[in-house]
């Protein structure tokens, strides 16, 4: 190591990094380079100094040089000194360095924040209950992983996911949803936006052109499809879910959310599920089914994936960003075994690998059934907020709530005669509440489609969820006039 330049990392203390220089004794040049840190403010008050053996090896200096330099530097108050303890920097406030080097820099500016504020209240659709996150048992299955995990389990990942994961999944997609498949049909990615991102980059490789989406129908599906090259295709949407008898060529590919549609919340009827499962076998067309939020049904067993009735024409799409949270990006694909290969491909691409201990922390959970009995608790949780929900906003005349008791949404649909969505909606901003509207999500818009609020329950802290509904309906008893009830019929779109 040159004489005039160190990078010092010793004793478990901080990095020093200090410019020695190369005139003067060796001494006088330690006590310039340490003093001229703690004047500049790079070392702090109460940054521990290296020991003076431990700096002496590290410099190439003598013991006694460090131990005259660090005695030299207590005496003029830079350093503190106490037998059997580190030797640390003192604090030096009217320090010359420091005035100096601020008075030459700009005033500092906190960055602008990122993203959206959050809101008061957050009845924004889709969203869990963060604080329900099951922290408990994700941290013991975090210590069990890591009893157990060998080596390799750090280093790169597999870009299919973790064998483990993948098994896991196979057994409860099976048992739970239905799915038919096995771990070499599972990809695990980086959230459900990159598995759709992943399937349309490869279909768009493939050929081909069209893609169908559900209309209204979630506005990332659109966008997602193009970006990737394909053509969005909107499939209009009734009160039996998708019309899957306007699907004609040269479409190929259709995004469906068949167990609770998004927004209107219907399942997909079950002479439109055989419809669609015979269209993809006739024409070899590719389903992607978005089971975003299939595990939460209330009133009776979930309906199963639509992937069960055409598995090598269905790519079956899950994540635990409604069950866990967001903040996991975890996500997996069940696809046909030709879309495999090219699928594994494109994520190495992308990214190489998704995060593995969190992989392996999902498969023990969901080995040791602590999955399971976490989801059927939030399913009692939510199947009481909904109901709330219902209880709440049914005395205001001019809203129809629609949708089977499913999911972590109510779409609630406004009356010609009465207030609009764009004025429900600002209001509820100036009141804190974030929701979101029904227009916005119907990709050809027309003038006798009805206006309406997507009600997420999920979101607000549990003790906190009467508050947001006095909160809300505040907002629509300014808004409506007069008790009355709704109907619990589906919307015509």
């Amino acid at each position: 190591m040159p004489e005039n330049w160190t990078s010092s990392r010793l004793d478990g203390h901080v990095d020093l990094h200090l410019d020695l220089g190369a005139e003067g004794g060796r001494r006088s040049r330690l006590e310039a380079a340490l003093r001229e840190a703690i004047r500049s403010g790079r070392l702090t008050a109460g940054t521990p100094l290296p020991s003076t053996r431990g700096l002496a090896r590290e410099l190439g200096l003598s013991r006694g040089t460090v131990s005259a330099a660090y005695d030299q530097l207590a005496e003029q108050g830079y350093v503190t000194t106490r037998p059997g303890a580190a030797t640390r920097v003192a604090d030096v406030p009217s320090a010359v360095g420091v005035a100096d080097v601020q008075s030459h820099l700009p005033p500092y500016t906190p960055p602008a924040a990122t993203g959206t504020p959050s809101p008061a209240h957050d009845l924004r659709p889709g969203r869990p209950d963060l604080g329900a996150f099951p922290t408990r048992v994700w941290l013991a299955a975090t210590r069990r992983v890591l009893d157990r995990a060998r080596p390799e389990a750090f280093g790169p990942g597999d870009p299919q996911g973790r064998i483990e994961l993948r098994t896991a999944l196979a057994d409860y997609l099976g048992r739970t949803r239905g799915v038919l498949t096995t771990p070499d049909r599972i990809v695990i990615t980086s959230g459900y936006y990159q598995a759709a991102r992943l399937l349309c980059r490869v279909l768009s490789a493939q050929g081909r052109t069209v893609a169908a989406v559900e209309d209204p129908g979630h506005d990332f599906y659109r966008e997602t499809v193009r970006r990737s090259g394909l053509t969005p295709y909107p499939l209009p949407v009734d009160a039996h879910g998708a019309d899957v008898a306007a699907l004609a060529a040269p479409t190929h590919t259709v995004f469906l959310t068949p167990s609770h549609h998004y927004p209107t919340g219907v399942p997909l009827h079950p002479s439109r599920r055989q419809a669609v499962s015979a269209w993809a076998r006739a024409t070899g067309g590719l389903i992607v089914e978005d089971d975003y939020d299939g595990e939460f049904r209330y009133d009776r067993h979930p309906v199963s994936a639509l992937q069960t009735l055409a598995p090598d024409h269905v790519v079956y799409c899950g994540t635990t960003s409604k069950t866990l949270g967001p903040a996991l990006r975890l996500a997996w694909s069940v696809l046909p075994p030709d879309l495999v290969a090219p699928v594994v491909r494109a994520k190495k691409e992308a990214d190489q690998y998704s995060e593995t201990l969190g992989q392996l922390v999902l498969a023990d959970v969901i080995a040791t059934h602590a999955y399971d009995r976490h989801i059927r608790a939030a399913r009692l949780r939510y199947r009481r907020r909904r109901e709330l929900l219902i209880d709440r906003i049914s005395a205001f005349p001019g809203l129809t709530v629609h949708g089977v008791p499913a999911g972590l949404h109510t779409l609630v649909t406004l009356a010609p005669d009465g207030p609009t969505e764009s004025a429900l909606l600002a209001t509820c901003a100036t009141r804190g509440l974030a929701l979101r509207g029904l227009t916005e999500l119907h990709h050809t818009p027309t003038v006798d489609r009805p206006g309406g609020l997507l009600i997420g329950f999920a979101a607000p802290p549990e003790r906190g969820y009467p508050a947001v509904l006095d909160a809300l309906c505040g907002v629509l008893a300014e808004s409506f006039t007069g008790p009355g009830t709704t109907g619990q019929g589906v919307p015509r779109l």
